[in-house]
């Protein structure tokens, strides 16, 4: 029983093979310009990895803000649902869900089944996501790969008031000619992100067991504030961006399973 997950995101692409409860391979890239090259790509190349082609793949769901451009799925379901799945199947103390992704960002409660309680989602403003990062690191000047490392070193984070992106990045510039350094400005700046994080997903709440997934959770300065905002540690997957196409490769497997029962 051969299946897959497509997660096509704002800012990335991902795919999943899986057969029984083995996970053949994955794939990431950038999503682009175009959601439907990114789902063909993206999936070709994780079937390339396992070594087998589309038509050996039995069933498809595809999630994620283009889940409806990937034509070639049997089914369309929604990103808060995969997630769940996804991370319920690795990681099944799980309790609570922070993803943060390169356009969003989602607090997911999970009940003792791994099912969704309730969910909070910023899908309207770039406060609180991977481009909010990515545009200060560009202002600071430093890789977006090592900025939460460097945000680490601070000792005074400095005050970052301002939860628009904009405003936000006029605010770096003055913090740099009152002479603040670097690494105040980005532990300010991951603090700020952090406490953004937690105010939306206080109607949600955060419980043991706390998952923190999407591409910005390799960002060690990130997993570290949202430790200490919410007084709880948390736990990150091995691979954390691809718990979407997980979950929906993991819903693929049982699609298929009723449909196997049903002829």
């Amino acid at each position: 029983m051969i299946v897959a997950g497509v997660d096509i995101g704002a800012a990335t692409a991902k795919a999943v093979i899986l057969s029984g409860d083995e996970v053949l391979s994955f794939s990431i890239m950038p999503t682009g310009s175009s959601v439907v090259r990114a789902a063909e790509a993206v999936t070709e190349e994780a079937l390339a990895k396992s070594g087998l082609s589309r038509g050996e793949v039995e069933y498809i769901i595809s999630t994620g803000y283009g889940r409806r451009a990937v034509s070639f799925s049997n089914k369309a379901l929604t990103e808060i649902i995969c997630h769940a799945a996804g991370v319920s199947w690795v990681m099944p103390q799980a309790r609570t869900i922070i993803d943060i992704g390169g356009q969003d960002s989602k607090v997911i409660g999970l009940d003792d089944n791994g099912n969704v309680r309730n969910f909070v989602m910023n899908d309207k403003c770039a406060a609180g996501t991977g481009r909010f990062l990515e545009v200060m690191a560009g202002v600071l000047g430093v890789e977006i790969g090592g900025m939460g490392a460097i945000s680490l070193l601070g000792k005074d984070p400095c005050q970052v008031s301002s939860t628009c992106t904009v405003f936000a990045e006029s605010e770096m510039v003055s913090l740099r000619a009152e002479g603040k350094s670097r690494e105040d400005i980005l532990a300010g700046i991951h603090k700020a992100m952090a406490h953004r994080i937690v105010i939306m997903g206080k109607s949600v709440g955060f419980k043991q067991e706390v998952v923190f997934t999407g591409g910005v959770a390799k960002n060690v300065g990130m997993k570290k504030v949202l430790e200490d905002e919410i007084g709880l540690g948390i736990l990150i997957p091995d691979e954390p961006q691809i718990t979407g196409a997980l979950g929906a490769a993991i819903l693929a497997k049982a699609e298929l399973a009723k449909l196997h029962k049903v002829s």
